[in-house]
């Protein structure tokens, strides 16, 4: 392949986009990689559509090599595989909904589990023929409430989605491995610094589920670490270690006047100085109430979520516990309508009675004492205890996640990263063959309920992860793997630098190698040159000055480094450079 920029479609562009937030944004359009079309919308120009194919090959011949085949889907489907799951109504706002001319319900695909779980259907029915591993890449739509990031989070986005069927559960484990092995390679491949985190399941369903999580400073995702052990995890499916229940007799409970205590840290300060408790925040029990809506229903739940008082609810973490209910704050009218919850001054031990659910945090367990609501204007109950003053319904990961806190798993302190999300992996298990009622005829000639996994990459989203992580102040710079050419030759004015430009350009093409060549006439040396960097190609072959003493210069834009080699060695030493 040889591009030459006399001819190429392209504009760069010296400052950064009015509407961009983040490197990856800022850098993909000045570079003409991408250009906006509307918000969360972009259009890929040749250098980026080049790069986003070499980004899906990378995927592509990793998920063959598991023995996954490919096929293809539209991106327009009719309401009635989506209404046989319930995700019609579960994804919500989400959905880019519309109808046809007849007035029938189609959606554009955010992600294709019903599609793929007919197409087998229809086409297999002997256990024989599993198990089967099927892929798709494509473009999905999402309607995001907030698009931002430039193609980081968009509405419309290419996407690798592979379900795998099996007839086990055991087979579905195997599955499963296969596919996290298949993403190690795949992003190892393609230069991308990761995490494996573990997560939730979301409007996916199933049991066990994986994100494999790019760090950036920009990224929406919080995830934890830990750096004894090898636990990661979604700040949203972080587990709470449970501290032992409380077997020592606590005091009888205590009703106290707390006049003037709106916040936690008035209260603390008020019971410790009128009443001597040598309490902490930590030590009382802050409740929040909810309104909990079931999407596609009318039906709205009052809930209320207790946890200690040194830690803020999560709403993330709240909506990941809840779903596929709505979690949504309780407004000051809502409390009109339920006048035995008294508003700044809630307790649990009423709430039985009020035929109220109420879910704490982990840490709220057997015989522990707090400090919280006395369900009366102005006062707080002291010695609440769990299990004697009142009885949760259940236990809620819902507060905020600390650095510091306690890894689940080995104790230590973990740390707290932002990232961006590029793969998840599920384990599905029956939920959308249940609804498809997917079966295989066994041996014994009885039905077997076929068991899935469901499991994504986000190709355009690495591409501007790529971005995020692999540039400098100049511009980017790409992974060999992934770049629009293997080596940028630069003839930087002269005819003569130029015609030896495109002479070793067209002789690394015959050699094998992806090659960019700026022959443009007219155009600066140090245009040309800032366009280099912008462009952020691995190899840089400067033919300028030096060409009249025989030499040529050698960049590496991922060092910076820089060395003048004879112009008779070039070709040699940018082969080798490729295949170093």
């Amino acid at each position: 392949m040889l591009l030459r920029m006399s001819t190429l479609f392209l504009r760069t562009l010296r400052e950064d986009p009015a509407d961009a937030e983040v490197p990856s944004h800022k850098l993909l359009v000045r570079a003409g990689y991408v250009r906006r079309v509307a918000p969360g919308i972009y259009s890929w120009l040749p250098l980026g559509k080049i790069v986003l194919e070499n980004v899906a090959r990378v995927v592509r011949e990793e998920m063959d090599r598991i023995g996954a085949q490919e096929v293809l889907f539209p991106a327009l489907l009719p309401r009635d595989y989506y209404e046989a799951t319930g995700r019609w109504t579960e994804y919500g706002d989400t959905l880019f909904r519309l109808k046809d001319r007849k007035g029938a319900d189609y959606l554009l695909g955010p992600t294709h589990e019903e599609m793929f779980t007919d197409m087998v259907k229809g086409e297999y029915s002997s256990y024989k023929d599993y198990p089967v591993t099927l892929y798709q890449i494509q473009t999905k739509y999402r309607d995001e409430a907030r698009p931002r990031a430039g193609i980081l989070r968009g509405r419309e986005f290419v996407m690798k989605d592979s379900y795998s069927f099996d007839l086990d559960d055991d087979g579905l484990k195997r599955s499963y491995e296969l596919h996290r092995d298949a993403y190690i390679r795949i992003f190892d491949r393609l230069g991308i610094d990761y995490r494996i985190c573990f997560a939730m399941s979301g409007a996916m369903g199933g049991s066990a589920s994986e994100e494999f999580l790019a760090p950036a400073e920009t990224g929406e995702d919080t995830f934890v670490a830990c750096r004894n052990c090898d636990y990661a995890a979604n700040a949203e499916a972080v587990i709470t270690p449970v501290p032992p229940a409380v077997t020592t007799s606590q005091p009888a409970l205590q009703v106290l006047d707390t006049p003037n205590t709106p916040t936690i840290e008035t209260l603390v300060s008020h019971v410790n100085e009128q009443f001597g408790l040598g309490i902490t925040a930590a030590d009382t029990l802050k409740n929040l109430v909810v309104k909990v809506r079931t999407p596609g229903s009318d039906e709205v739940e009052t809930l209320i979520i207790g946890v200690p008082g040194d830690r803020e609810i999560d709403f993330k973490r709240l909506e990941a516990a809840l779903d596929p209910g709505v979690p949504e704050i309780f407004e000051a009218e809502d409390f009109v309508r339920h006048p035995g919850l008294v508003r700044g001054y809630i307790g649990p031990q009423v709430l039985k009675s009020l035929g109220i659910r109420y879910l704490v945090d982990p840490r709220v367990v057997t015989g522990s004492a707090w400090v919280t609501g006395a369900n009366e204007p102005g006062k707080h109950a002291a010695h609440v205890v769990a299990g004697r003053d009142f009885e949760p319904d259940g236990t809620i990961e819902a507060a905020e996640v600390r650095a510091g806190d306690a890894c689940p798993r080995c104790g230590h302190p973990l740390s707290i990263d932002r990232g961006i999300e590029i793969g998840h992996i599920f384990q599905l298990g029956r939920k959308y063959a249940d609804a498809a009622g997917l079966d295989a005829l066994g041996p014994d000639g009885k039905p077997i309920r076929i068991t899935m996994g469901s499991y994504g990459v986000g190709v355009s989203r690495a591409v501007a992860v790529l971005a995020e992580q692999q540039h400098d102040e100049l511009g980017l710079r790409w992974p060999r793997e992934v770049a629009p050419a293997d080596v940028h030759i630069v003839g930087t004015g002269k005819e003569n630098q130029i015609e030896v430009a495109t002479q070793i350009a067209e002789t690394l093409e015959a050699r094998g190698l992806r090659v960019l060549v700026d022959d443009r006439p007219g155009v600066s040396p140090g245009v040309k040159f800032k366009d280099a960097e912008l462009l952020g190609l691995p190899t840089v072959l400067i033919v300028g000055r030096g060409l009249a003493q025989g030499v040529v210069e050698l960049r590496d834009r991922a060092t910076g480094t820089k060395e003048e080699i004879p112009l008779a060695e070039a070709v040699d030493r940018v082969l080798a450079a490729a295949q170093a």
